[in-house]
This record gives structure tokens, C-alpha cells and sequence, in this order.
């Protein structure tokens, strides 16, 4: 079947699904594999399940007519959004960079849903299938789409911008992050630069904070917009307040490193005409989930919950940001950073010299990187351990930072310390 005639049953309805435990009525079916499951299989009780089409790429599963062989499943759901993109005239904002992304989508989000019918990257679905579903997600009644790209090697940026031909682009930073698939630092720079090279060659625009020198000296043969240099950090113990155009914000974020981000939201909602009342109602409305930046209050403890992710740059903001908190006893729990390749060792050690250099009162670390550290440390094996030993210890009256990669899902601790 051409995209032609695929795009035509699309519109009909707009809903795209992947997974026959949340087939929508109406939906086509992509039929997607992966290392441990084949989508083809579930092609029938899709259908079964209200979707009007499945789309699969093994002939065996081509039972009636509503089941539609492509070479490829991937590759058309890539291609259906590229030519669902070719029809919109709506702007289209893509975002990457190595910390930040989600936050600032998420915030971006609010601001501009007070005045358009705005529609974003859920969750962090941001790779090369995140992409073609958040793009497939635009119908008829949209008006802004926010396209989160994530990348951990060459090449993938410039892959998801050929998708989503972004109008307006932004980079939230560049840091120490996915350094085993990229290389190094300098390779980060490339791969989320392919960015503002999709940008300069298709004369679109770029979104650029002007307190990072890097941004500024990549961009200065863009068509750039700096961000409002009027907006102000005013606190920050622990929940960020900031003032622009005599407006005072109060967030519900936490964390001197998210001042960036809602920056970026104000200056963009301001670019697209969003009034600033409706802004620091945006802004003050969002309130960060997934243990990002979380604060969770208990019985006997408060614990900053920022185990989403991690690497060395997003772990020494962390620190720095925790300990010009007031509080008079503090806590660090410091989890594995995953993807770091060679300099892994070396990272590890800086963070963990970094967390002693300021004055907290506990400070422990776990996994298995973490265990090879020099020095006098706390170090543990597993959660599991340290779970022990913390149920031992009883911390009491504390502001507790759990931070670390995913992977080591360091959320489990909570109802150790609550």
C-alpha cells in the first residue's frame, strides 16, 4: 500500500496504537517489533479489539482484508509521519539537549495550551519511534506542536528532524550525558547540534538562552531568538520563585538548574503572544511527576525525588542546588550514572569528591560503579543492602536528595526513609 493511501484511512481518525493492551476504537494498528516480542502476533485482536486496520510486515498474519502487508512496519510509521508532517501548516517546536528536555516540554506545554490547542511529546517518547507517534498525534483541531528528540549517538537528531521539519528548534544544554554512544563530550555537541543544522539549511528558527555561551557561539549564523533577559531567579529554598515584568511566579519546581527551563517556557509563551497572567498561571500550575524533582513529604523525612535520570552534569547541578538549601540537616543518596563508557571511573570519583566537598550529614552511594570509588565513603552493593542499612539507621527530621539513573530505580528507597 502507498503512504498516499495509508494517509487517507489516517485522517479519518487520527489515533495511531502500538500496543493491543490500549487499542482506541478506531486506531490503526502498527504492528512494531522488538527484541522480545513481535507485534504481528497481536495483528487479529486488534482488530478484534476496535481498531479499524493493522499494519504488518510478516505475510503469515494477513487474515482479512482489515490487516495491511508493508515491507516494513517501522520504516511506514516513519514515512506516515513524515507525509502527515508535509500536510500541516501549524508551527512545530522541536527541543533536544542533554538535561532539561522533558521539563522544559512539559512547561512549554502549559504556557502555550492557554492559548492554543497545543499538543506535546508525551512522557519522554522522544527516539525514533516516540517521534513518528507524538508527529501522529497532531489532528485537525491542533494548533502548536512540542516535539521532544532524544539521541544517544550521531546521526539520530538529524534523522528525527528530517521527520518532524521543525519551524522553531531550542537546545537546553550540553552535558556529560550518553558519552559512550557519542564518544565524548564533543560528540554530544555534534549530534544535538544536527539540530541547528536542519535549522540554518531550512532558514526556520531557533530559541537560544543567552546566559550559555555555547548556544551563542553556535548560533550566531541562525536566525535566533535570545530569551528575555528581564526574568529574575528571586528564591529558591527549595521551590523556585521568579519575577519578570513585575510578575511574581511561584513554581512548584525545585532545583536552581530548572531556572533555565522556566525562562525558556515565559520567553516563548511571551514570543507567541500568551499574556503574562496566563503565564504565571501556567507556570505555577505545573507540578513535575516521574520522579523528577519531586518533593514528597512523610511522616518523619523530606525527600527531593529526582531518580528519573542521571549523569555528571545533571548530578553536580543537583548537588550544588541542594546545598544552598537552609535546612539544617541534609541527606544524599547517590545512585549509579549509566552510559558513560570509559571516562565512567573518573565520573563516578568526581561526583563522589564533589557530594564530600559540601557539609552533609549522610552521604551514601550505590551501585557498582559507585563501590569502586577511593575513598573514605559509604558505598553499597545494592538496594537492598543500603535499604538494610538505612532501616537501621532511622533518619529522622531530614531533606533527603535521591538521585540517579533510571536503570538503578532509586524510588524504590522511599518507603525505606518515609
Amino acid at each position: 500500500m502507498e503512504i498516499e493511501e495509508l494517509y487517507s484511512l489516517y485522517i479519518k481518525h487520527y489515533k495511531i496504537d502500538t500496543d493491543t493492551r490500549k487499542i482506541r476504537a478506531n486506531s490503526i494498528y502498527f504492528a512494531l517489533k522488538g527484541d522480545n516480542f513481535n507485534g504481528n502476533v497481536f495483528a487479529k485482536e486488534a482488530i478484534k479489539k476496535g481498531a479499524s486496520y493493522s499494519i504488518v510486515d510478516e505475510k503469515e498474519y494477513v487474515t482479512d482484508d482489515n490487516i495491511i502487508l508493508v515491507d516494513n512496519v517501522l520504516t511506514t510509521l516513519q514515512e506516515l509521519a513524515k507525509y502527515h508532517r508535509s500536510q500541516i501548516s501549524f508551527p512545530i517546536l522541536a527541543l533536544t539537549g542533554s538535561n532539561g528536555k522533558t521539563t522544559s516540554k512539559e512547561l512549554l506545554n502549559c504556557v502555550l495550551s492557554k492559548k492554543f490547542r497545543t499538543v506535546a511529546t508525551i512522557g519522554n517518547l522522544n527516539n525514533h519511534i516516540g517521534v513518528p507517534l507524538t508527529i501522529l498525534s497532531f489532528d485537525a483541531n491542533t494548533e502548536f506542536g512540542i516535539v521532544e528528540m532524544g539521541a544517544n549517538h550521531l546521526n539520530e537528531i538529524a534523522f528525527l528532524c528530517d521527520i518532524t521539519a521543525p519551524d522553531f528548534g531550542y537546545i537546553t544544554n550540553f552535558g556529560k550525558a550518553h558519552l559512550e554512544g557519542f564518544g565524548g563530550i564533543e560528540g554530544v555537541i555534534k549530534g544535538k547540534s544536527e539540530l541547528y543544522q536542519f535549522i540554518k539549511q531550512n532558514t526556520k528558527k531557533v530559541f537560544v538562552n543567552p546566559r550559555d555561551q555555547k548556544q551563542l557561539d553556535l548560533t550566531k549564523e541562525l536566525d535566533y531568538i535570545l530569551f528575555d533577559k528581564g526574568i529574575e531567579l528571586v528564591a529558591s529554598d527549595p521551590f523556585l520563585e521568579i519575577r519578570f515584568d513585575n510578575i511574581h511566579v511561584r513554581s512548584n519546581l525545585i532545583g536552581t538548574y530548572n531556572f533555565d527551563n522556566i525562562a525558556f517556557a515565559i520567553s516563548i509563551g511571551k514570543y507567541f503572544g500568551v499574556n503574562n497572567d496566563q503565564i504565571r498561571q501556567a507556570i505555577e500550575s505545573y507540578v513535575s511527576t516521574n520522579n523528577r524533582s519531586q518533593i514528597i513529604e512523610t511522616a518523619q523525612n523530606k525527600i527531593v525525588l529526582d531518580a528519573y535520570n542521571a549523569n555528571p552534569t545533571s548530578a553536580e547541578a543537583a548537588l550544588k542546588s541542594f546545598s544552598y538549601l537552609k535546612d539544617s540537616n541534609k541527606a544524599v543518596i547517590l545512585g549509579d550514572m549509566f552510559e558513560l563508557g570509559k571516562v565512567a571511573a573518573a565520573e563516578h570519583q568526581k561526583i563522589a569528591d564533589l557530594a564530600a566537598s559540601f557539609d552533609f550529614n549522610h552521604l551514601f552511594f550505590v551501585g557498582d560503579n559507585f563501590c569502586n570509588i577511593k575513598g573514605d565513603y559509604m558505598t553499597f552493593d545494592s538496594i537492598e543492602n543500603l535499604k538494610g542499612y538505612l532501616t537501621k539507621l532511622n533518619i529522622q527530621n531530614t531533606i533527603i536528595l535521591i538521585k540517579g539513573s533510571r536503570g538503578m530505580a532509586l524510588e524504590r528507597l522511599v518507603t525505606t526513609i518515609s
